[in-house]
């Protein structure tokens, strides 16, 4: 797989593309595929897709891990990751995981292990331009963007992403730090997860927390997630905020969205198959017992040496290694269907429920940070998306399936305050719409993106953050390409609208705005858009309209009939068509394991795909190539980046420097406080306890994929059965046939996700916030980056770079420090209002962002100077 073989093949795709758009407008009026760049990049992407599951998952990773030059404008800086960041991301996580979740994951070191000489690297990107004044000024980077990229788990890589991460850098003015984490299947869960975890403690050791902001796009706006949740469970700083652009957060395909066809989107509708390889798929069940049999003889050979492992020491014991591989059994029309091979590259069947692997089966989404998350309305995850927007705004509404609910997760709901969500539905975007950066809907949503990042930037600082007001140059602005104004775009009513830095906040908001515009008010911790290819906002429907959130509780994370017959379906054309390279990779497996060529990891058992369970005992395997370039990547990242080429001149050229905007704390009402993040840290620490651990054995998520063992809804309305989608659970049902779950002893009804052992480690907080005299100087926007507001973050920020970990650095408590955070302001009490008269089940809709009666005061006059701390209200007044 090739760059040749690649373009051969897409080729036609692009040509009869072409054709058919300018053949049949009518059809795709109204709808992002009307604009010609957005028509192709859909189908390329989709073309490509379906040319890369003829290959091999080596194949595919290796074509998109292929070096990409980046642009001469761009700075690109390669670091290693210390290795104690990350054995202490491994100590965390086995923490959050509990003894119980590593004998389930296979142990606490398989997932440890490298391949030789490959430490964790990643990459820092930004302007040139930013790090030459960054330079001159001496000034710290109070603006730091973590971005995960995603590609399924199991293929991308950062030279692939750079495009995008580039882009979010330029608009946010940021630096961005890019993770090359480990990607399945030969990395399976947990690895990806820890190498994004010591990205960010390293970070930590460089940045204060209020300077950050996570991102990540699919699979890496799930990563992004379950990091958050860990970070918020072990009591380590959380962030500014996070953007998660359509996250892959349900594993389990539950949702109605995922069963139905989806014209619209370029992702399979029947999931990812591969040709047969070494990698994938993995061992079966013969090839498995020959594994199992030396494991066995190797770990009873331990046993007489060290004796039986303690039950809470989370090693996997001999009955472990001999357990059947779970099997999944469905029933489909009547005719019981049994899955014996691994569905996801990402992790084994059994684990596809796990809290930390699909995040919305977590007993609850509060106590994170403020989240952006962009939904395309036209892609297959749509609705996991959407309802994951509204179970972080309300826990208590969309609580998971009864049989994980117990004491300890209804503790764990009762602890956190609702979370902050900005939900945007793009209308008929596919997933991960920035991936098309050249197309128009794209640039809205880079905008978007930039214009929450800032804010909350802004509001954890307690002070303006300077971004370009980039108007005059940018090549959105000034195109008259489209037979639409793609400045404002249109409103529901046909009439234009216009975007200004200066927008007064007593209008409505009518469009997307860039950073450094107002963001709209909260309501119930939400701001809820459904956003058009112009970038115009129009009302979401209420939350009892989505088909996501009127699923059953109970049904959330059970497979159903309709996604398994596709699976199965494509599966089986893949079994005829590849018999028999399948064939002759299952005799060269066995013939290795016969020869003695693969080496068991220890007394652990990592899942079959692991490359850690089945090492070669020379050499550790073939050493890696030198990448080459990859010219077809190259292609499209030039292809990518050639509007942010064109901004970067227009600025060089412009006659007059572009005026700087200011993203002030006081936006975005009704938002809580990050002081309440961090007095949560504090709470944690101080008590010495993060989630308690779970001690049950049982895996209720497991049973939880095919519908057994889950009580009956309890009053939740159930979607209506599609037969076009058929939403039916696959698995052995109850008399209750149909949107209902099945009946379950109540006795059934344990906890059965993960959490982490009570002796968490103590972790510091970011310190005390230093402000001169207590006031933020003013800002102006005609002078240089060297403005007053800059200065007293450069202040504050020396005053804080005597600490040199976040991790690490005591308490304002423990070091006596006083006054760094009132505990009993007036916003915690609206919060905590807020949170108690939240109504479980969403019963009544949610108000329109821009048609509630209370909007942010006026802006203060840059005149003047204001307390970082003063009310919006006394500026309104």
């Amino acid at each position: 797989m090739h760059t040749a073989t690649v373009g051969l093949a897409v080729t036609p795709t692009v040509v009869s593309t072409l054709l058919s758009h300018y053949l049949n407008r009518k059809p795709l009026a109204h709808k992002p595929t009307a604009h010609l760049s957005y028509d192709q990049g859909l189908h390329l992407v989709r073309s490509f897709l379906n040319h890369a599951s003829r290959h091999t998952v080596e194949e595919l990773q290796t074509f998109t891990s292929q070096w990409v030059p980046h642009p001469q404008w761009v700075r690109v800086d390669h670091v290693e990751i210390p290795e104690t960041d990350l054995l202490r991301a491994a100590d965390l996580l086995a923490e959050q995981l509990g003894p119980d979740g590593i004998r389930q994951v296979g142990g606490k070191e398989w997932w440890k292990w490298r391949r030789p000489k490959s430490p964790l690297k990643a990459e820092w990107i930004e302007m040139k331009a930013d790090y030459q004044e960054r330079k001159k000024t001496s000034e710290p980077c109070n603006r730091v963007m973590l971005y995960v990229h995603g590609g399924a788990y199991y293929f991308g890589s950062v030279d692939e992403h750079r495009y995008q991460i580039q882009r979010h850098a330029r608009k946010l003015k940021a630096r961005a730090l890019a993770p090359r984490y480990r990607l399945a299947p030969q990395f399976p869960f947990p690895c990806g997860l820890q190498d994004c975890l010591a990205t960010y403690l390293y970070l930590l050791e460089h940045q204060a927390p209020n300077t950050i902001i996570l991102a990540g796009d699919s699979a890496g706006g799930g990563m992004v997630l379950s990091l958050m949740v860990i970070l918020r469970d072990r009591g380590i700083p959380l962030p500014a905020g996070a953007v998660l652009i359509s996250p892959w957060v349900d594993l389990t395909h539950s949702f109605p969205s995922v069963a139905a066809d989806c014209p619209l989107d370029y992702i399979p509708s029947s999931g990812f198959h591969h040709k047969p390889s070494p990698a994938w798929p993995p061992p079966d069940e013969e090839e498995l017992d020959a594994l199992k049999k030396a494991a066995i003889a190797q770990k009873k050979d331990i046993n007489k040496q060290d004796g039986e492992p303690a039950k809470d020491s989370g090693i996997p014991t001999v009955k472990d290694v001999a357990e059947t591989t779970l099997r999944l059994a469905f029933d489909i029309d009547g005719e019981k269907v049994e899955v014996k091979e691994q569905i996801q590259l990402y992790t084994t069947n059994e684990l596809l429920a796990h809290p930390l692997v699909s995040p919305i089966m977590q007993p609850t989404l509060g106590g994170l940070p403020p989240l952006l998350i962009m939904v395309g309305g036209g892609e297959l995850l749509r609705d996991e998306q959407i309802y994951l927007a509204h179970k972080c705004a309300n826990p208590m509404g969309h609580l998971p399936p009864e049989a994980l609910m117990d004491d300890k997760a209804r503790a764990l709901v009762d602890r956190y305050k609702p979370t902050d969500v900005q939900l945007q539905v793009w209308d008929d975007m596919c997933h991960v719409g920035p991936t098309l950066s050249f197309t128009r809907p794209a640039k809205f949503m880079y905008r978007s993106v930039a214009q929450f990042s800032a804010w909350a930037l802004a509001r954890a600082q307690k002070t303006d953050v300077d971004i370009l007001n980039d108007d005059e140059i940018s090549v959105i602005s000034s195109s008259s390409s489209s037979s639409e104004n793609e400045q404002g775009g249109s409103t529901a009513n046909g009439q234009k609208t216009k975007t200004s830095s200066n927008q007064n906040p007593n209008h409505h908001y009518t469009t997307v705005g860039k950073a450094g515009d107002l963001l709209p008010p909260f309501e119930n911790h939400m701001i809820r858009q459904r956003v058009t290819r112009h970038g115009a906002i129009l009302p979401l429907p209420a939350a009892s309209e989505l088909p996501g959130c009127r699923m059953a509780r109970d049904l959330v994370g059970v497979v159903k009939v309709g996604t398994v017959r596709k699976w199965l379906g494509h599966k089986q054309r893949w079994d005829v068509r590849f018999r028999q390279t399948k064939a002759g990779v299952h005799k060269q497996r066995l013939r290795d394991m016969a020869a003695g060529g693969y080496q068991v990891f220890g007394d652990e058992v990592p899942p079959p795909s692991a490359l850690a369970g089945r090492r070669r005992m020379l050499g550790g395997g073939k050493q890696k190539k030198k990448k080459a370039r990859g010219l077809g990547l190259s292609l499209w990242a030039l292809w990518g980046s050639k509007h942010d080429e064109m901004t970067v001149q227009r600025e060089k050229e412009a006659v007059k420097t572009p005026e700087l905007a200011a993203a002030g704390p006081g936006q975005g009402l009704g938002a809580r406080h990050f002081s309440d993040l961090e007095k949560q840290e504090r709470a944690a620490r101080r008590k010495g306890e993060g989630v308690p651990a779970g001690t049950g054995k049982n895996r209720a998520w497991t049973t939880g994929l095919v519908g057994e063992d889950r009580p009956k809804s309890g009053g939740d309305a159930a979607a209506p059965v599609d037969e076009n989608r058929d939403l039916r659970p696959a698995g052995p049902l109850g008399d209750d046939v149909g949107g209902e779950g099945g009946g379950a002893d109540a006795s059934q009804k344990t906890g059965g996700f993960l959490s982490p052992p009570d002796d968490a480690r103590e972790t510091g907080i970011t310190g005390k916030r230093v402000i001169i005299g207590g006031l933020a100087t003013p800002f102006s926007l005609r002078k240089e980056p060297e403005t007053a507001s800059m200065i007293t973050l450069r202040s504050a920020r020396q005053s804080m770079a005597d600490s040199s970990s976040f991790v690490a650095g005591p308490s304002a408590e423990d070091s006596g420090i006083q006054g760094t955070v009132d505990d009993s302001t007036e916003q915690d009490k609206d919060n905590r209002h807020d949170r108690d008269g939240l109504t479980p089940g969403l019963a009544t809709p949610f108000m329109t962002p821009f048609l509630s009666p209370t909007s942010p005061g006026e802006r203060p006059g840059l005149e003047r100077f204001v307390t970082a701390d003063e009310e919006i209200s006394k500026a309104a007044a």
